[in-house]
């Protein structure tokens, strides 16, 4: 599993492009650049993200909407994952309230020897024209994690470029970045990935779920870190309706019932069986079309097949999407994820199958990206994610990382892929 890298750009992205070649040629091997951000809808690094399919994103920083940008920035973190942030010139000083949500999880490029040069209003040829002005025999770059200081986080390396005395700004600026900036970035990057991959440090779906009030039903299946197959499902609530609601086992499968039977307005969206069991398959999915899938595998069809006959949920304007998995529970363990949403007047039908996953590690799906009105469909692939710890300590983790507010029910369960025995917990916020 690699750890995945968003780069922060205002320009024209020679960092980025560093990066980009390191990772090609093999001296980036433990991470991958996977959003390329910037604060200018024209900067050049957008185009050398898309000319290699890596997603991209524009968040123009106006005056007065720091907070704004800084959630949006957050929320795509969270969309796609990320474990580490690298700033490649980007021009923009992020607030002390949210470095401190990332400690040792961001990381500057900065074009001088620091402390020499550097702080607020030290950036591109400014800083070069300072050296020159003083008249320094010895210039280089820096790279340094990001604190609430401008350019005063803790040192990761640093090299020193000779000044020339024919040197202007321009030639000083480019042979920095081809002697130092260029050099070190690639190796910091590698460094720090590789450290995040040894420990396991990849963002948890606690990490993903915090702060996001409403991400509506969820499931989430990898391998723990000694080797069970690991499946979670969980559900939210904001209307009395769907807030009364428990997990109930029944056998070895799961099923929703009304805690106060007498509140129920409508059960024909919250009562159904999440988990169903044929074989050595596990089912999980969001609804009822749970008893499709199981209908469809005992007659010898498939889960694609089975999906192909159902769409979105049909609850104005949210439209739910229906999210599924199947679970084969052998050796080699291998499961796939689905997703079926509205797409203009269709439903869009997406598969997600996954293979041998590594020890630790998993994905998730859930049904919203966030709270809204209406509800917006979650998008992209599933959300590639670590898996730590025990049982009890990753359903205690996740129940945590749940909006407290509209957490409503969690199951998780853990099964021995050698001998085929389960272990799981329910937790119900509704207690009876």
């Amino acid at each position: 599993m690699l750890a995945r890298l968003a780069v922060l750009c205002s320009g024209g992205g020679t960092n980025l492009q560093a990066l980009l070649d390191a990772q090609h040629n093999g001296i980036l091997k433990s991470g991958t650049v996977s959003l390329v951000v910037s604060n200018r809808k024209d900067a050049f690094a957008l185009e050398r993200a898309r000319l290699l399919d890596i997603p991209t994103l524009v968040l123009e920083r106006k005056k007065g909407g720091e907070v704004h940008f800084e959630q949006a920035l957050e929320k795509a973190l969270q969309d796609y994952s990320i474990d580490l942030i690298i700033l490649a010139g980007f021009l923009c000083i992020l607030s002390p309230s949210f470095v401190k949500k990332y400690p040792d999880r961001i990381i500057n490029i900065h074009p001088s020897l620091i402390p020499s040069f550097c702080g607020k209003g030290y950036y591109g040829l400014a800083v070069h024209r300072a050296a020159l002005a003083y008249g320094v025999k010895v210039t280089g770059a820096t790279v340094h994690y990001v604190n609430e200081i401008p350019d005063g986080g803790a040192i990761l390396a640093q090299k020193a470029v000779e000044v020339l005395p024919s040197d202007t700004p321009e030639s000083l600026q480019q042979r920095v970045m081809e002697q130092a900036e260029w050099v070190l970035l690639p190796q910091c990057a590698e460094a720090l990935s590789a450290s995040i991959a040894k420990k396991g440090e990849f963002m948890g779906p606690e990490q993903l779920l915090a702060g996001n009030a409403y991400p509506g039903r969820g499931i989430i299946v990898g391998m723990s870190e000694d080797n069970q197959a690991v499946v979670a499902y969980f559900i939210m609530g904001r209307s009395q309706n769907s807030r009364n609601r428990v997990f109930v086992e029944v056998g070895n499968e799961l099923k929703t019932e009304p805690f106060e039977a007498s509140l129920v307005e409508d059960p024909s969206l919250i009562i159904y069986n999440p988990v169903r069991r044929f074989g050595s398959s596990l089912i999980v999915t969001n609804g009822d079309q749970s008893d499709t899938v199981y209908d469809f595998i005992s007659a010898g069809k498939s889960f694609e097949e089975a999906l192909q006959i159902r769409c979105q949920e049909p609850d104005a304007p949210n439209f739910t999407p229906r999210i599924s998995s199947i679970l084969h529970l052998e050796n080699p363990f291998c499961y796939t994820l689905s997703i079926l949403k509205k797409k203009g007047e269709d439903c869009e039908r997406l598969f997600y199958p996954f293979e041998n996953p590594e020890a630790g590690t998993g994905h998730m799906i859930h049904t919203y990206q966030e709270n809204g009105s209406p509800l917006p469909s979650f998008c992209g692939p599933p959300r590639e994610i670590s898996i730590t710890g025990s049982l009890d300590d990753f359903s205690k983790k996740l129940w945590t990382s749940l909006d407290k507010d509209n957490r409503i029910s969690l199951f998780v369960c853990y099964t021995n892929l050698e001998d085929g025995t389960s272990e799981q917990r329910i937790i119900n916020k509704n207690k009876r």
